[in-house]
């Protein structure tokens, strides 16, 4: 009986904890059908997203492990990878020469990019997501005055395809035809007429396989000390703050990099928008593959990236076949990759406030019972008062 009750309760922890990835299981599993798209079809496309957003939803492993939650901060680095490859684009370096030189142009402005957040969050302890959020509008704003005003008369810029009419600033699209999916059609492959992009999923694999050497690591291993407790980790002699602006450098870097793979397998991005929408969803991807606030692994990534894209390819044509209007399953996916994001936060913050009342209530129970105790012990009798009333001490009766 007490072996079932416990294999009971495990299901339920089991079907508890992996909630999320559940519900979208079933929201494939109803929209797939519906859609009317055939297996081929769905598998080219998972494949064609897990090659082109799984390198940036990695970014997002190592602050995690350092405590710092989801880093709304990884479109840093995705505007790093973007200023590197408009300057490509105006040299006229295609292929992968180009794409290795945007990268190594990405660096340097991801790590100080990075530097500068981590320096940040560092002064904001327990509210890095927010604060995360707040300086990519800040930083965007300048990602915006570079390109807009800079480019140009600063930074030179010799192609007129790529400035503004006006001859300076960069125009709204940037076009990189010359060398869309150069990664991805690089030693690629067709089982069963879907296209396995090699190259592309060895790029990713070497990540991972980063990821896995680095948590290893004596760094890697400070890392997940200051994220399970920081002052336990500062007792240990491990600098704190230098351990987690060292998590967001790597992030940030990891980002760009994963911006210009994603980038030059659409072949065009819009210079002023494409980063902004880049980190909500990456982060919403790795929620549904089952990570939180507190805990990712590699297994969520790529779980999170099969099932929310596979949402995000079926939802406008189910939702055409079931309302006749394909806005309602734009509207609908849209409203899923935030409602997923609230409700990853909202858990976050119950459990930490949980963990935080319960000892603290502990505390004040422990007190109040000491008080009590206190407060119904029999007092000595030197200092009842009887003595004064004329009360006999009950050890005296009799002797008088």
């Amino acid at each position: 009986m007490n072996n079932l009750m416990k294999k009971k309760v495990s299901v339920l922890d089991l079907i508890r904890g992996n909630s999320v990835p559940l519900m979208f299981v079933l929201i494939c599993a109803v929209f797939i059908p519906l859609s009317g798209f055939s297996g081929s079809y769905l598998l080219n496309e998972i494949m064609t997203r897990l090659g082109r957003n799984a390198f940036l939803i990695l970014s997002l492993l190592i602050p995690i492990m350092a405590g710092m939650g989801l880093n709304f901060g990884m479109t840093l680095g995705a505007m790093a990878g973007q200023i590197g490859l408009i300057l490509v684009a105006d040299w006229q370096i295609w292929g992968i020469p180009g794409l290795v030189l945007a990268a190594i142009i990405s660096i340097p402005i991801s790590i100080l990019l990075g530097l500068m957040c981590g320096v940040l969050l560092n002064r904001a302890k327990g509210r890095e997501m927010i604060t995360s959020y707040i300086i990519s509008f800040f930083v965007n704003g300048v990602y915006m005055l570079v390109v807009l005003y800079m480019m140009g008369p600063i930074i030179p810029i010799a192609h007129n395809t790529l400035k503004l009419p006006r001859g300076y600033g960069i125009r709204n699209t940037v076009s990189l035809l010359p060398m869309r999916q150069t990664i991805d059609n690089a030693l690629a492959i067709y089982v069963g007429g879907v296209k396995i992009p090699v190259l592309t999923l060895i790029i990713i694999a070497v990540a991972c396989l980063f990821i896995v050497w680095f948590r290893k690591t004596k760094l890697g291993q400070d890392m997940r000390a200051v994220g399970q407790d920081m002052e336990v980790a500062r007792d240990a002699g491990i600098n704190v703050e230098r351990t987690r602006i060292i998590s967001m450098v790597i992030s940030t870097v990891f980002a760009g990099f994963g911006m210009i793979i994603y980038l030059q397998n659409l072949g065009n991005f819009p210079t002023y928008s494409a980063h902004t929408n880049v980190g909500m969803f990456c982060i919403a991807a790795l929620l549904v593959g089952g990570a939180s606030v507190e805990k990712a692994s590699i297994g969520n990534v790529f779980l999170g990236v099969i099932l929310f894209h596979t949402m995000f390819i079926v939802a406008p044509s189910a939702g055409t076949k079931i309302t006749g209007d394909s806005m309602i399953g734009e509207y609908f996916r849209v409203f899923i990759s935030y409602a997923v994001i609230t409700i990853a936060l909202v858990m976050y913050e119950t459990k930490k406030r949980t963990q935080t009342d319960y000892p603290n209530r502990r505390r004040s129970g422990a007190g109040r019972d000491r008080r009590d105790h206190e407060h119904h012990r029999p007092r000595p009798y030197h200092l009842s008062g009887q003595q004064d009333a004329g009360v006999r001490r009950p050890d005296l009766q009799g002797t008088l």
